[in-house]
């Protein structure tokens, strides 16, 4: 393209969605690496998008050359972000990270450039990701020879094909694994389990949910206990290659207590994809109505299998109303559960994790052999409370 494409230039010191465009061949400038100018990572009180690493005028520039911006793959590939929504003009190099306006959530109130965009170094593939937590919109897109061949007029989705790279997922490092720690779970556990974080520099953990080894989904969680999921992200059990042969379960309420079950010597433990709720429904709603639990339908293979299954909800009320949904629907001759022992005088241990911090793995184990037949854990409370 030569001294004729544009960069896009952005003042820090104006709002983040004005741009001016500059022409290097007219205002006479030689073009070198040091000519490009980049936007500076942003940081508002909705969101940070440093979660990729910020582009440099130096990054992967060869002699002064921006990449093969050449390349037909690229112009497919451009073409295909479109039909999502994402606008790449010619600023938008391979080889580099950009933050452009989120076609889906446009910013918020503030329209902030929340979506970072990768193009890979070939320009036969891209990925992106919209770092609102009110939004999450991830994808990729490829531009493979079908696509060439194609055109744009191929069926284009920003799901499917997931991998870690394409979330933007890399190990976790010592900030991460000094938080589960705290909890007592240890290295190995995280790795068995493919926990990981966000690339970034916030600690954003992930939860990679996988079926048969392939990745399928992906639960995000902060330090300040916000959660949401991967778009795209199938309705399964976490955990679900741990019960391909198992006879008895143990299904608990979020990742973190799965993570603790096996501290505790349990493998054979599955969580819950979506919490509890406040208080169980009047009536069960036919199987192709009942979208809350759509994630067990999904599971009905694995779990018409087992004959004992152990649910390990949180104490509360909400983890006692998911305790009645889920016997309700998997069978409660085949159901028994736990009971978390006393913290103090006044209250309990709330769930698995709890447990493990404060009395270890021992006393969880305890608590899980120690597990009532479900009619049975119902009766001692109403009786309890007479």
């Amino acid at each position: 393209m030569g001294s004729n494409w544009l960069i896009q230039c952005m003042s820090v010191s104006r709002p983040i969605h004005t741009a001016l465009f500059f022409s290097f061949k007219r205002l006479n400038i030689p073009f070198t690496t040091s000519t490009l100018f980049f936007p500076t990572t942003t940081t508002t009180s909705s969101a940070r998008f440093s979660s990729f690493p910020s582009p440099s005028a130096s990054a992967n520039l060869d002699n002064g050359k921006v990449g093969k911006v050449g390349l037909p793959q690229l112009d497919v590939l451009k073409q295909k972000m479109e039909l999502l929504g994402i606008i790449c003009t010619h600023s938008c190099v391979p080889g580099h990270y950009y933050n452009l306006l989120c076609p889906k959530c446009k910013g918020g109130q503030s329209m902030e450039r929340s979506l970072s965009l990768h193009i890979e170094q070939n320009g036969d593939f891209a990925m992106w990701r919209c770092f609102r937590f009110d939004c999450g919109w991830a994808g990729r897109a490829f531009a493979d020879d079908q696509a060439t061949r194609d055109g744009v007029h191929k069926k284009v989705t920003s799901t499917g094909n997931m991998t870690e790279k394409s979330l933007g997922l890399v190990p976790l490092d010592d900030k991460a694994i000094a938080y589960f720690r705290e909890r007592m779970i240890s290295e190995e556990t995280l790795h068995r389990n493919g926990v990981m974080r966000l690339l970034g520099d916030k600690l954003i953990i992930a939860f990679t949910y996988k079926q048969k080894g392939l990745l399928v989904g992906c639960k995000y969680r902060t330090v300040e206990k916000k959660f949401w999921q991967e778009r795209g992200t199938e309705k399964v059990l976490y955990g679900l290659d741990d019960i391909v042969d198992a006879d008895e379960i143990i299904i608990v309420e979020g990742e973190l207590d799965k993570l603790s079950m096996e501290e505790a010597g349990f493998r054979n433990c599955v969580s819950v994809p979506a919490g509890a709720p406040t208080k169980v429904s009047n009536k069960l709603p036919s199987s192709s109505k009942d979208t809350a639990y759509q994630y067990l339908q999904n599971c009905k293979t694995y779990l018409d299998k087992v004959s004992r299954i152990i649910l390990a909800t949180d104490g509360d009320a909400p983890g006692q109303a998911l305790a009645e949904e889920l016997a309700r629907r998997l069978g409660k001759d085949r159901c028994w559960q736990v009971r978390w022992p006393e913290k103090d005088e006044y209250s309990c241990f709330k769930d698995a994790n709890e447990v493990l911090k404060y009395k270890g793995p021992d006393a969880l184990k305890k608590v899980i052999e120690s597990a009532k037949l479900y009619r049975s854990s119902i009766e001692d409370q109403v009786t309890e409370g007479i």
